[in-house]
């Protein structure tokens, strides 16, 4: 068995880390913007994307099939034998699903799709994970089944935003309450439940109490347990940076660091947008 993994460009991975290893692609989703369309990461940057967001009409879109296509004959060709497709969550994108039937008529390779039920890093988490346990020799099946443990367990992402305008407006909102926040400058802490919505895990008043209420939801989860911790942000990475110091401060950690968030995601969030995702870490 020989194995290769295909995820998309939400998991927020570095093109160095993704080009670093021979057995991983990245499917890039689509960014349009006055009606061209762009690929996530690869033919448009973050810093354009927010640029532009507040001027003009952007919106994202599903991968190109072609992409899809041109990956699976690639490691075909390379004589893999099985594909784990993992993406992100299926209840905030249509990714999923577009994979799957794209996939429906495929033939000598054994694809086997992973919808992890988050995005961002806490995605790419689970794609580097499936990478490391591969190099290990496991079957699909074992792979899955870890898969499993660590987005129940061991991770916890969860964001927050300047304003729930851009959410409201993809229609991406979830659980999370609509009417909060704007006149009275609550924030709401979003995370993704367990079947892949947005919820809101609590509120914080203003940007900087709610930075403290993120920061007290990663030690409720992960106590005194060794972590690594990714901080996203939008068009400025102040706010990820002061956070990052805190952080350090009081948390068991291996290393924070600060990822502007992919743009396919930004146009759903905003700019300002600051993001934690952590994951337990075993020696």
């Amino acid at each position: 068995m020989k194995i290769a993994v295909i995820t998309d460009s939400s998991s927020n991975l570095t093109l160095k880390y993704i080009d670093s290893v021979k057995n991983l692609y990245m499917l890039p989703l689509l960014i349009s913007i006055d009606d061209k369309f762009y690929r996530d990461q690869i033919e448009i940057d973050s810093a354009t994307v927010y640029e532009r967001l507040p001027k003009t009409d952007v919106k994202t879109s599903l991968p190109d099939m072609n992409d899809l296509e041109e990956a699976i004959e690639k490691f075909k060709s390379e004589g893999y034998t099985d594909i784990l497709v993992i993406t992100l969550s299926s209840k905030l994108s249509g990714t999923y699903n577009a994979v799957r039937n794209g996939i429906k008529e495929v033939t000598g390779i054994k694809l086997h799709m992973y919808d992890t039920k988050t995005l961002s890093m806490a995605l790419g988490y689970m794609v580097m994970e499936a990478v490391e346990l591969i190099d290990k020799k496991l079957s699909v099946a074992k792979v899955i089944e870890k898969l499993d443990v660590l987005r129940q367990k061991d991770l916890l992402a969860m964001f927050t935003v300047e304003t729930l305008k851009w959410l409201r407006k993809g229609g991406r909102i979830g659980k999370v309450e609509g009417t909060i926040g704007e006149i009275l400058h609550v924030k709401p802490v979003i995370g993704v439940t367990d079947e892949g919505i947005y919820y809101t895990i609590s509120k914080g008043f203003g940007m900087k109490r709610t930075f403290i209420t993120m920061r007290k939801e990663l030690k409720k989860f992960f106590g005194d347990d060794l972590i690594e911790v990714t901080l996203h942000y939008g068009n400025d990475s102040t706010y990820a940076e002061s956070v990052k110091e805190k952080i350090l401060d009081e948390m068991n950690v291996t290393r924070v660091n600060l990822s502007q968030l992919t743009p396919v995601l930004g146009v759903h969030v905003g700019p300002g947008i600051l993001a934690m995702v952590g994951r337990r870490i075993y020696k």
